[in-house]
């Protein structure tokens, strides 16, 4: 009983001296508001004012307004060819492989031309056969025509003497050379007379049938050697070593992409804003850091009509071959170029109550200026009223920027 007591005397006086110290810690919290709440406001403020605030600005300048038309495209190449055999035969060797550059008139694959090689030799050889006797010929008529002895009687005795030549001959009392020669000397006392002419026009012709039956053998020849047409890279190869292959067979493919050509589709309506000449800005997914450009080649007579597109050609350099056929483009076409006009960036424009307006920089305070703007792309804005060329503008943290506040300009 007196334990109990004892511990309730206790407990009162903790709860006593907790009740006091909160409300010495209240008294101090409550001065400390009075001395913040006594200080001068306008020290408050200058201290405010004296902070001035971070922005980026650029300048009011003249300059070239440019109107762009964009568009999807798609890279292909105009240097493209799939190459076939010419001639039927083995393949010996290739001397390519998948994805390989190589040069205009390389030898890519060689085929077996032993067989092309004798059908070569055989015509060179009819060839020099039917060109002897033609100049055999010739040379009879020449000779014969110079020769003053020659009278009316000369093809008859010619006639003659072969006539016995072939009796002879056939007795065995001459030889086959001598038989031979009444023959030749029969045949030019014909070709002198004039009696053999179409035979000397057919033997003309047979020389000209032997030179084409040489050229084409020589041509089936050099088919044997596949040589690149252009210089590319070698893709899509479909036969292998000692493969035998007909002619007309589909072998690889040779593309060059050290140019490309964009295809894009112009809406019908934009169309006649487009000009062979004009600049294009091309980005593509695989790059997204980078702008290549090119320029318009062609534009399409034909509009498609169910899309109501039109194409438009743009070709580029492509020298390190970054960009493939397939690659789809975005695509900026210049469209009109509006010179010497006063332009802002268009992050410098904001719009405050319906009016547009910029903020000027003066003396490190910035002013806003209401504007009338002109044309605009998406980088720009034409100034027709409210500010002048030179002068400074923010463009960047100025959206809660007050009149006649003080800034810092950090670009």
């Amino acid at each position: 009983m007196i334990f109990s007591k004892k511990l309730l005397g206790i407990v009162l006086i903790v709860i006593c001296i907790g009740v006091v110290g909160y409300f010495l810690v209240i008294k101090k919290s409550s001065e400390a508001s009075e001395s913040i709440s006594s200080e001068d406001p306008e020290t408050q403020e200058e201290a405010v004012t004296d902070s001035p605030l971070p922005v980026k600005m650029d300048m009011v300048k003249k300059g070239d307004l440019i109107m762009l038309l964009r568009s999807p495209g798609e890279a292909v190449t105009n240097m493209k060819v799939t190459m076939h055999a010419e001639v039927a035969g083995t393949i010996d060797e290739i001397h390519v492989n998948e994805s390989q550059h190589v040069k205009s008139g390389d030898i890519l694959i060689k085929l077996d031309d032993r067989k092309y090689q004798w059908e070569l030799e055989r015509s060179e050889a009819d060839r020099l056969r039917v060109l002897s006797e033609l100049l055999l010929d010739k040379q009879f008529s020449t000779n014969e025509s110079t020769d003053n002895s020659l009278n009316s009687d000369a093809l008859s005795d010619a006639r003659e003497a072969f006539e016995k030549a072939e009796d002879l001959f056939q007795k065995g009392l001459i030889s086959r050379e001598e038989l031979e020669k009444a023959s030749r000397d029969y045949e030019f006392a014909l070709i002198q007379s004039g009696e053999k002419k179409e035979e000397v026009r057919d033997a003309a012709k047979n020389l000209t049938q032997t030179e084409v039956s040489v050229k084409n053998a020589r041509l089936n020849l050099e088919k044997t050697e596949i040589k690149a047409p252009f210089s590319g890279i070698i893709t899509d190869i479909k036969v292998s070593p000692h493969e035998n292959v007909s002619a007309g067979q589909e072998i690889f493919t040779l593309v060059n992409i050290s140019n490309i050509r964009i295809k894009a589709k112009v809406l019908e309506s934009e169309v006649g804003r487009i000009k062979v000449g004009r600049e294009a800005r091309l980005k593509f997914s695989a790059y997204p850091d980078e702008i290549f450009k090119g320029r318009v080649s062609a534009v399409s007579p034909v509009v498609n009509p169910e899309e109501k597109t039109c194409s438009v050609l743009i070709d580029m350099a492509n020298p390190e071959e970054k960009i493939k056929p397939g690659m789809h483009a975005e695509v900026e076409i210049i469209a009109e170029i509006y010179k010497d006009r006063l332009m802002v960036p268009q992050d410098a424009v904001l719009d405050r109550g319906g009016r547009k307006l910029v903020f000027a920089v003066e003396e490190g305070w910035a002013k806003w200026k209401y504007v009338t703007l002109g044309l605009e792309n998406e980088e720009y804005a034409e100034i027709l009223e409210g500010i002048t060329e030179g002068e400074q503008v923010i463009v960047d943290g100025h959206y809660t920027l007050a009149h006649d506040a003080r800034v810092q300009i950090t670009n």
